[in-house]
């Protein structure tokens, strides 16, 4: 059964019972000396009932039941500054100890409040976010290539039916959804109608084709970036409503294929895959001042210019001059 926050689960580090637990048997061992200590040092303001003078065994039964708030009244303060000492330090410790004592309780009972504050929280201020579908190896490659391309682990949002996948999620950071992302209801927690993007990464074909139809139909405009194995099945995810499709398989038989005669070539492809060293291919809009020069004055190296809806590539002599409406995809370095 889905908990109050429809399965929703915020990355955060919890401490382990057993250190939580020893946490506070540290705190409360440390209250109970430091009133058997103030007990025993103002021996002279307390009257045993039994008769003489209080010992340190007597000072700490005395602070222990006091503590306790068991009271029995065989040991009290009867001095005016013994009682002040009461009133002004025992009495707020003997709080302190109790909030030790009860603080698991506590922590058990307020967690899942805690938990769901935090999830609302989330859902009022999410936006503009990239929602990944899957977290297998192609769900954590392309997570890396957002968070290397300038993307906050605070803006990706991971859907996976696996548990065990969202909690590896959530270690690193990430937002994670447990369900399937095929499903409307598991994709409408992800807060989709605000996403700025979303990636298909999932490990069948038709998975894949489902959730871009199910995300196609919730969000009409948000773009969509799917991965399909094979290459037979890329024109049916586009006709779900893909923008964008990778087809792992026959992408990675080309590079294989070259890695034998060019192998050159199959190095710079992957420098420019990488991002932040090297190489890095991008995609932005023309500036003011680079508007009416040619693509080749650039100092970046222009792939290739999509204007009006057509894209364009670098050699076309349709490009002309850039205009202020364009959109390049260029290679440059970061060296």
């Amino acid at each position: 059964m889905l908990s109050d926050h429809g399965g929703v689960q915020l990355a955060h580090t919890e401490q382990s019972p057993v250190r939580q637990v020893y946490k506070r048997v540290v705190i409360a061992t440390v209250v109970l000396v430091t009133t058997v200590l103030i007990v025993y040092f103002d021996r002279n303001g307390y009257r045993d009932n039994n008769g003489g003078e209080l010992s340190l065994l007597d000072a700490t039964y005395y602070a222990t039941v006091s503590l306790s708030t068991t009271g029995y009244g065989d040991i009290v303060p009867v001095t005016p500054s013994a009682r002040l000492v009461n009133i002004l330090f025992i009495t707020p410790l003997r709080v302190l100890f109790l909030l030790i004592l009860i603080g698991t309780t506590l922590e058990a009972l307020t967690a899942r409040s805690r938990e769901e504050f935090r999830v609302r929280r989330w859902r009022s201020s999410v936006r503009q976010h990239v929602v990944v579908c899957g977290y297998g190896t192609k769900g954590r490659s392309a997570i890396r290539a957002l968070i290397a391309a300038g993307t906050d682990k605070e803006h990706i949002v991971v859907v996976d039916p696996s548990p065990a996948a969202i909690d590896e999620a959530n270690s690193v950071g990430l937002t994670g959804i447990v369900g399937d992302a095929g499903r409307a209801d598991v994709l409408r927690r992800t807060s989709i109608e605000k996403a700025r993007a979303v990636v298909v990464a999932a490990n069948r074909d038709d998975t894949a084709v489902l959730i871009t139809l199910t995300v196609r139909q919730l969000s009409p405009t948000v773009p969509i970036t799917a991965s399909v194995r094979e290459e037979e099945n890329a024109s049916l995810l586009r006709q779900s409503g893909a923008d964008s499709v990778i087809t792992s398989s026959s992408t990675s038989g080309r590079l294989l294929g070259l890695a034998t005669d060019a192998p050159r070539v199959v190095a710079a492809v992957e420098d420019l895959l990488t991002a932040g060293h090297g190489l890095d291919l991008a995609q932005r809009a023309v500036t003011s001042a680079e508007v009416g020069m040619g693509a080749r004055q650039l100092r970046d190296v222009v792939l290739s210019v999509t204007r009006g809806g057509r894209t364009l590539r670098f050699d076309d002599p349709a490009i002309g001059t850039l205009q202020s409406e364009d959109v390049l995809v260029v290679v440059r370095s970061n060296g």
